[in-house]
């Protein structure tokens, strides 16, 4: 009976450990797609700023009365 209950301590044990590696590989993958989607972000808010930044000396320009006012 001793010699039954080891056996089935050990394979549940290793199947904690395939289940410890799956998840470790998860969260590896998880956070490598992370950091690609902050790099997006960065980029995204880069233009975003870039394009008000344009937009906005664009209509100092244009709603600028002229000088005879």
């Amino acid at each position: 009976m001793d010699e039954q209950r080891l056996i089935d301590i050990e394979t549940k044990l290793a199947y904690q450990e395939d289940l410890l590696l799956t998840l470790n590989e998860i969260v590896a993958t998880q956070q490598q797609q992370i950091d690609q989607l902050e790099q997006v972000c960065r980029s995204l808010i880069g233009h975003i700023k870039d394009m008000s930044y344009q937009l906005r000396d664009q209509r100092g320009t244009e709603h600028e009365l002229p000088p005879h006012y």
